[in-house]
This record gives C-alpha cells, structure tokens and sequence, in this order.
C-alpha cells in the first residue's frame, strides 16, 4: 500500500543537484530509514541527476522530472528522468570507467554507484528522446504511523 508519492520538476542546473538529493532524504523520513540508508539513497540520486545535467543536457536548458513513492513495507521507488540526448549505446553506458564526457574529468561510475547502493536500478533511454532512471531500495521500516 503506497503511503507516500512525490513529483518534483527542476531545471537541469547543477545547483539543483544538492537540492534534490535534501528533497529525497526529506521524502523518506517518514520510513525512519537509517543514516547508512539516508546515505546510500541520497547518493544515487545524486549520481542520477547529475548524469542528466552533465550527459543528458550539456549546455542545454531543459527539465529533469522526480517521481518517487513509499510503501508500507518500507519500498523506495524513484524515477528521475530527463527529456535530453539519450543514450546511444546503453550497455556500453552501463559498463563502469565509461563516460560520454572524458574532457569533463567523470569518473564514469555513476550507473555501478547507483546499482550498488540501491536494490534494483533499470535505465530506458533512447537517442534524442532523453533518459529514465528507475531505482528501488528496500528500507527497514520502523516508523509507519
């Protein structure tokens, strides 16, 4: 049973990275999550913001678009999703030490970052049509009232 939904819409600018990640956190307070969870969720949200400000809009203006939810049982689920390039090569986007922006100095971790600190992560991107990055992370619910 969802006890919670969120939808949120930025413009694609580097000083909104921080602040979606406080909003997140915010958002899932609720669940009483622990700071390692805390953590961990608003790390990867921060990775997928920042691959739409960097990778999908460069020096474009456009919108990136938060949906997430809270369950009962304790279920975080998050799609940040942008309307930019998109994604040529998927698999290869996926593959850690791969970015589309070397001269930018990116690590290129940011999809092994997200997948590694939340449960499930699936992207859908296609060229010219942008990017959505799904998310999910089980958290241990202690405060439901």
């Amino acid at each position: 049973m969802i006890i919670n939904k969120m939808m949120l819409k930025l413009p694609a600018l580097s000083i909104n990275e921080a602040f979606a990640r406080s909003v997140v956190a915010a958002f899932i307070l609720p669940l009483d999550p622990t700071m390692q969870e805390l953590a961990d969720v608003k790390t990867a949200v921060s990775e997928a913001v920042t691959n739409a400000i960097i990778h999908g809009y460069g020096d474009c203006e456009g919108f990136i678009f938060i949906n997430a939810q809270l369950t009962r049982d304790g279920i975080f689920e998050i799609e940040i999703e942008d309307s930019g390039v998109g994604i040529s090569d998927l698999p290869l986007a996926l593959s850690p030490m791969y970015t589309s922006a070397p001269e930018l100095e990116r690590s290129g971790m940011g999809f092994t970052i997200m997948e590694q600190f939340m449960d499930s992560l699936v992207v859908d991107s296609k060229p010219g049509a942008g990017t959505k990055v799904r998310m999910v992370k089980k958290l241990q619910p202690r405060n439901l009232h």
